[in-house]
Formats: structure tokens, sequence, C-alpha cells
């Protein structure tokens, strides 16, 4: 394996692990709806994440997204 397709494979976990833990304080009981995917349970989350199968996708590239928005100010400007 070259050294940049070992660098991607360590910031695709890096950025998995990242995903996992923003999942895991979430509470117990909570429930998220992804579009036509259906709703899905904590644990649920984590584990498509894991497998990184396309709803695992999704999830990372929703929390990616919230990530950047914050980063940029978009979603602190809308709390002030």
């Amino acid at each position: 394996m070259s050294e940049q397709n070992n660098q991607s494979q360590e910031t695709s976990n890096d950025i998995k692990e990242l995903v996992i833990a923003r999942l895991d304080v979430l509470p117990p009981n909570i429930k998220v709806s992804i579009g036509a995917k259906g709703e899905f349970a904590k644990s649920e989350l984590i584990e498509h994440v894991k497998r990184g199968d396309s709803v695992g996708q999704q999830i990372i590239k929703m929390e990616l997204a919230f990530l950047r928005a914050l980063k940029d100010g978009i979603i602190h400007r809308g709390w002030t």
C-alpha cells in the first residue's frame, strides 16, 4: 500500500473515530431520522459509521458539514 493510501486510510479512521465520539455523547434514547433511509437509535448510528456503509457515510457527511459550519461561524451567528 502506498504512503498516500496509508495516510488516507488513517485520516478516514480518524474521521470515523471523531464522528463516533460525537455520537457517543448523545442521550441513549435519542433517535435520528435520515431521509428515506429511516430512523436510527444512537447505537445503530455508531454501528453504521463503524461499518462505513451508505448510512454511515451519510452520518459522516452530516457531522463534517456541521463541524465546518461551526468553524466558519455560520451556526454561531445564528445563536447570537
